[in-house]
């Protein structure tokens, strides 16, 4: 996809930016339908919004909202570090191969190959958030499949997880060569140094806030707590047309 350049307002001078992600959802909405009215590409009038779970959906549902849009989950699980899960590697979603970061790799000394058993046990509870969250219930099902995808995180540090998601999406909406589906990245925050590379992925990049040094996503929140399934599903179901 071709680089684009990145719609992005300046960050506040104090932390945190948001109350909760609900605040930022809204936040978010309201950017994005701005921004909508400016994209030149197809269908862009009739979009289908993708949380990445769990953090997200509680973003997205905001977004989805404001848009009067269908609200979906793209799942996607973090490959952490063997001896140290929380240090991020790569990231891989639902129908599609793992993504890694390479310079990270390469600073951890690890490959591809050292991180075979981890990814094994991500596919597994990726599989499993696919049962719990879509099920029986049709999530996804959509007759036009070239419609605008918008992917929403609760933010964007190293960018793995929304690469990994990005291509995920445009994998399972994708209609062929002459009408590709077209994907915009939505997050309330974004680490300026990870947008170029996302550029590359999605057509748009739209953002509320960009810090130039991002520690870590939660401290731009006042209440950063985690959900649970059960949210995930609440939201989800609230977020039906």
């Amino acid at each position: 996809m071709p680089t684009v350049p990145t719609r992005r307002r300046p960050a506040p001078p104090d932390l945190p930016a948001f109350a909760d992600r609900a605040e930022a959802g809204v936040r978010l909405g309201g950017a994005l339908r701005e921004a909508l009215g400016e994209f030149k590409f197809p269908d862009v009038e009739r979009p289908v919004v993708f949380a990445i779970p769990r953090g997200g959906v509680a973003v997205a549902a905001g977004v989805a909202r404001c848009l009067a849009a269908p609200l979906e989950v793209i799942v996607v699980r973090k490959i952490g570090h063997p001896e140290a899960p929380e240090f991020g590697l790569g990231a891989i979603a639902e129908g599609g191969e793992p993504v890694f970061d390479d310079a990270v790799l390469a600073e951890a000394g690890l490959t591809v190959a050292d991180l075979a058993d981890v990814v094994e046990r991500e596919r597994a509870e990726l599989a499993r958030r696919v049962d719990v969250y879509r099920g029986d219930a049709g999530h996804g099902d959509h007759p036009d499949r070239n419609r605008t995808a918008i992917v929403v995180d609760d933010g964007l540090a190293t960018g793995v997880t929304a690469r990994a998601a990005l291509r995920a999406v445009a994998g399972r909406l994708g209609g062929g060569r002459n009408r590709p589906v077209r994907t915009v990245l939505a997050v309330p925050i974004a680490a300026q140094g990870s947008l170029e590379s996302i550029n590359a992925e999605a057509d748009e990049v739209v953002t509320v806030v960009t810090a130039r040094r991002l520690r870590s996503v939660g401290e731009w929140y006042a209440d950063f707590g985690q959900l649970t399934d059960a949210d995930v599903l609440t939201l989800l179901a609230e977020g039906q047309p």
